[in-house]
């Protein structure tokens, strides 16, 4: 099964929802506020290298692991994307612990279609970084999208590496 246009556009607008009741009005989202306000426990620790995270609930509260060891942006794709799991698939975290490998295989499952619950948390983290209202008006109004340079600087300005800034832009609806 793969996940649908129309279950996309809910699960964009639940990250939108979130980056709105924040009352984030310019980039970098604050993906680390956001999962604190949701009582979700942010931990950072040394992991093994292919283990960009993990999104469990232990005691009754909900839990991120990020690797300490990877870059700032991968721990904010990795924050967002395991808050994704915690928002839209708490039923699937209360069975075990959900462990993502390094975001290059995720993503590359989710690009096949593979993994409904991958594609889902990969698209919620994508907007969740880079909402629509924040993300497109820079886009259409600022950016030569043919201009590497020129999106460098937007990656940098979301916090984000340039393979999520391209997916995102393959993703704009």
């Amino acid at each position: 099964m793969t996940v649908s246009a129309e279950r996309k556009r809910e699960v964009r607008e639940r990250a939108r929802s979130l980056v709105a009741d924040r009352g984030v009005s310019r980039p970098p989202v604050p993906v680390d506020r956001i999962a604190k306000a949701l009582n979700i426990f942010v931990q950072y620790a040394p992991l093994d290298e292919e283990l960009s995270g993990m999104a469990f609930i232990k005691d009754a509260s909900a839990v991120i692991a990020v690797n300490a060891l990877h870059h700032p942006n991968r721990q904010r794709f990795t924050i967002a994307h395991e808050l994704a799991h915690h928002v839209l698939h708490e039923w699937h975290l209360r069975t075990g612990v959900h462990v993502d490998k390094v975001i290059l295989e995720r993503a590359s499952l989710a690009a096949l279609g593979v993994d409904d619950l991958e594609i889902e948390a990969n698209a919620f983290a994508s907007e969740l970084l880079m909402p629509r209202d924040l993300f497109e008006p820079l886009v259409h109004q600022e950016i030569d999208l043919n201009d590497e340079a020129q999106l460098t600087v937007l990656a940098k300005r979301f916090r984000v590496s340039m393979a999520a800034l391209q997916f995102r832009l393959a993703a704009l609806d």
